[in-house]
């Protein structure tokens, strides 16, 4: 019973280790995680593969991709708040009676 609880630990621990870089890259928010993952995942049981896997998800993030993903939260707020103002301006045209025509770009 010890013996298979053991086994079943240190298995874990080695299936969290093999999964390390991809963990770090999760954790830190990149942009190439699933890409990381993956490489992890195909070259990660080569030494070699898992080193370079963990030094990629131990790179910093560039500025180019925090400013990205800066202006794409932007870009998701402003089109929602757009579209709740649309809704909204249809719901009242509704009540009223009265009807738009809405130009789609």
């Amino acid at each position: 019973m010890i013996h298979t609880l053991y086994l079943t630990g240190v298995l874990l621990a080695a299936v969290a280790l093999y999964l390390l870089p991809a963990l770090i890259a999760d954790d830190r928010k990149r942009a190439d995680t699933l890409t990381l993952a993956l490489f992890n995942f195909a070259l990660g049981w080569t030494v070699v593969g898992w080193v370079m896997a963990l030094r990629w998800a131990l790179q910093p993030v560039s500025q180019t991709d925090v400013a990205r993903l800066i202006v794409m939260s932007r870009r998701e707020k402003t089109e929602a708040l757009f579209a709740a103002i649309a809704t909204r301006a249809q719901q009242r045209d509704t009540a009223r009676g009265t009807s738009r025509t809405t130009k789609t770009i």
